[in-house]
């Protein structure tokens, strides 16, 4: 067993209950959810969406809202304005362009406004159950310090992980690193005293 496969091992004895803290109840919800979390914390994400989905929880019924309209739901998530044009694009392709279903292809979600490869490997992943790794914060950052991938752009640390974890385990490692990341290797400080995994870590052996 080499060190990825003995770390996944620890990772899924750690969380064997891993799965996203984003709550939608469709692929469409959890389009808008996804767009809403960059630079933005799923709680957060959370509390809005739980009013926005009470009444636009569709395409249909989202483009009925005015940019201006949507802004004020979301205001709270930060970067309102691009979140809100993005949303309402999305929501008017996926009516002219996929009668009404948000696409369950990676290719095909990536046309979408602002569906950049994380989001659409997380709607893949989560929304359709496809094999995707999506990239955050805390996977590039764990990804990284255990060595599992290493690289400087969530592309290349992306690319690592595909090569490094069997296909069918892709979706699972992707909730496992964020559970990590959120509740053990945090970015400024991490609980190296009581990581399981610190034998394998670059960043606790430096």
């Amino acid at each position: 067993m080499n060190d990825t496969e003995e770390i996944l091992k620890e990772l899924a004895a750690l969380y064997p209950d891993a799965q996203p803290a984003l709550h939608f109840k469709s692929p469409y919800e959890l389009l808008v959810a996804v767009i809403l979390s960059a630079q933005c914390t799923d709680e957060r994400v959370n509390k809005v969406t739980q009013v926005l989905f009470e009444k636009y929880n569709t395409p249909e019924k989202m483009i009925e809202l005015t940019q201006s309209e949507l802004e004020k739901y979301i205001f709270s998530c930060g970067f309102y304005r691009n979140k809100a044009a993005h949303i309402l694009s999305a929501s008017h392709d996926i009516l002219e362009k996929f009668g009404g279903e948000v696409p369950s292809t990676l290719e095909e979600l990536k046309t979408l406004a602002g569906v950049g490869q994380k989001t659409a490997n997380v709607v893949y992943a989560v929304g359709f159950g496809g094999d995707a790794i999506a990239v955050d914060t805390h996977v590039f950052r764990v990804s990284n310090r255990l060595g599992i991938s290493e690289g400087n752009t969530p592309a290349k640390v992306e690319e690592g992980l595909c090569s490094a974890i069997p296909k069918e385990l892709w979706s699972k490692a992707h909730h496992y690193l964020i559970y990590h990341g959120r509740r053990v290797c945090h970015s400024q400080r991490p609980d190296c005293t009581n990581c399981t995994l610190k034998n394998y870590c670059k960043f606790y052996k430096k």
